[in-house]
């Protein structure tokens, strides 16, 4: 059962950033997101073809639907430009824990503020409205990039599950766990204002 505090006119703003709610009208600017840098090439993630986008939305819709997602399209808020998508997702109510993860970006929206940015609305959103316990997040073994990414934002390591799920390649991965638990969520968010203030 999906949250009551997932308002369907949710909109996250920070830094020329907003993150809205997915729908079939962002198919074609995530088309053209993932074109840039042809995206779906990259094995250790969940991108999909740019002629597979419709269908991704789809999926994630259906997953909104039955409680376990939420999707977002990330923003450039001064243009419209569609730059990405990102996800709550394994969304356990009872024990109040929450995933971020389907997280992709147009390469030319990658290794700027837009992910910490992206990061930080999502994290504060689950921990001071949602009022979760938990945040958790997954990557690929292989895919060190997204674990520096999120080794930087301050999650913690949780250990690997061997043998985890199936990639689009049909290999078998090894999933990082990470999380962030609500008594760190303070130092956490000193530490994403920090990293901003920087860029």
């Amino acid at each position: 059962m999906q949250s009551n505090l997932f308002i369907e006119n949710i909109k996250l703003v920070l830094n020329n950033i907003r993150l809205v709610p997915l729908s079939y009208e962002h198919e074609q600017g995530l088309a053209e997101a993932v074109k840039d840098g042809e995206l779906w090439n990259l094995r250790i993630t969940s991108t999909p073809h740019f002629s597979e986008v419709r269908n991704y939305i789809e999926i994630a819709l259906i997953q909104k639907e039955n409680g376990s997602r939420y999707p977002f399209a990330v923003l450039e808020e001064n243009t419209g430009k569609i730059l990405g998508t990102t996800s709550y997702h394994d969304i356990l109510e009872n024990v109040k824990r929450y995933e971020i993860g389907y997280t992709w970006y147009a390469k030319s929206a990658q290794r700027t503020h837009v992910n910490t940015t992206c990061k930080l609305l999502l994290l504060e959103y689950a921990f001071e409205q949602l009022d979760v316990n938990t945040v958790g997040l997954r990557t690929d073994q292989f895919n060190f990039k997204s674990q520096r990414a999120i080794e930087r934002l301050g999650a913690k390591k949780d250990g690997v599950i061997r043998g985890d799920t199936m990639r689009k390649d049909a290999t078998i991965r090894d999933t990082i766990m990470y999380s962030i638990v609500k008594g760190e969520w303070g130092n956490v968010k000193e530490h994403l204002h920090s990293l901003l203030a920087l860029r």
